[in-house]
């Protein structure tokens, strides 16, 4: 969403697979590695969860990055291209009480700092 903002112009329509009300949660990278390093400093040996447990749909994650961006944004919804599952989350309660770990940047935030790197890149 990121880079296909940084590309459009203000007034812009962007497509959007499926009908935007999917939901997923997403971590930035930097909270994940320090959760996979301390997962890996630690004794414990089973599957665990390492992400946020915060969902948004995809026509609220266009709406966070189009404010970052400072662009208005119109969405064409592409209902005959797959979409995937409709809601997908991390449920994080294991990672805490083994870890005692959880993200510590926003998603606001996040996506705040993937939008200035990615406009650098499409620049």
């Amino acid at each position: 969403m990121c880079r296909k903002l940084a590309a459009a112009k203000d007034s812009d329509t962007i497509e959007i697979w499926g009908d935007g009300k999917q939901t997923r949660s997403f971590c930035l990278v930097d909270d994940c590695i320090e959760g996979v390093y301390k997962l890996m400093q630690s004794d414990f040996e089973e599957p665990l969860n390492i992400g946020s447990d915060r969902l948004i749909s995809i026509d609220d994650m266009v709406d966070v990055v189009a404010e970052i961006a400072g662009k208005k944004i119109d969405k064409k919804h592409l209902l005959d291209k797959p979409q995937g599952v409709r809601g997908r989350n991390s449920d994080n309660t294991l990672c805490k009480k083994v870890l005692n770990w959880e993200p510590k940047v926003s998603l606001e935030e996040g996506l705040k700092r993937t939008y200035g790197w990615v406009l650098s890149q499409v620049r």
